[in-house]
């Protein structure tokens, strides 16, 4: 395991949550391909690593697991990647739930989007645009808040749920579509232009935009990801 985990001698002294740091500091490096899938993560080499008890280890584990980050083997718990099938499966289901919250609105007019969610969010895409983010695999997590809001924002909140859990099997993934400065700008300009036909009601238009964001060619998507996937091998 390849951790930045300089300054962790001592971390029994931290003021804050060991759970919490421990945690973060996991997160941090799963998100940014530190860890290979292929990593065996106990909770005793861990402790160790942290220089702290099993607890916070085993909470902050927890933690990762409920964010679909982790999921538990015969030796413990390793990094979340979904095979080429299951993640085919997956982004089909993606796909047909992240359209559904906007197509529900064509369908039925009494169905309106929370505006005051979109504009706060498109603000917050604008700042981005104005200021785009170094490529980092984290972003991901940007990503997946906009989805979510535009989901929310149109009222079903169990449909907002499955595409959470969704997002979550293949986070470790998707995380890699974001290392590339293109790719930052290009989901930002996408983002905001989705965001600007919803406010304008030009529905059918803001669901074309949204169907070629995540991805009309469902090949296209399993090319990103096997590449994606390849660069996590090597990178362990």
């Amino acid at each position: 395991m390849t951790m930045s985990t300089g300054g962790t001698t001592g971390l029994s002294e931290d003021p804050r949550s060991l759970r919490d740091v421990v945690y973060q500091q996991l997160r941090d490096e799963i998100l940014n391909g530190r860890i290979s899938p292929r990593e065996r993560l106990t909770e005793p080499k861990l402790g160790k690593l942290f220089d702290v008890s099993r607890t916070p280890v085993r909470e902050a584990l927890s933690r990762l697991l409920s964010d679909g980050l982790v999921e538990r083997t015969d030796f413990g718990y390793a990094v979340v990647v979904p095979s080429l099938e299951d993640l085919r499966n997956l982004y089909e289901l993606r796909i047909t739930l992240e359209l559904r919250g906007i197509a529900r609105a064509i369908e039925n007019p009494q169905v309106r989007h929370d505006e005051e969610l979109l504009r706060t969010e498109r603000e917050k895409w604008a700042e981005l645009r104005d200021a785009p983010p170094d490529p980092d695999a984290s972003f991901v997590l940007f990503d997946e808040g906009f989805h979510q809001v535009l989901s929310r924002s149109s009222g079903n909140t169990q449909l907002t749920g499955a595409l959470v859990t969704v997002n979550q099997k293949i986070r470790a993934v998707r995380m890699h579509d974001f290392v590339e400065t293109d790719r930052i700008t290009a989901t930002i300009d996408e983002h905001l232009e989705i965001l600007t036909l919803v406010l304008a009601r030009e529905l059918p238009s803001a669901l074309t935009a949204l169907h070629k964001h995540v991805g009309e060619s469902l090949e296209v998507v399993m090319q990103r990801a096997t590449q994606s996937m390849t660069r996590m091998a090597l990178a362990g």
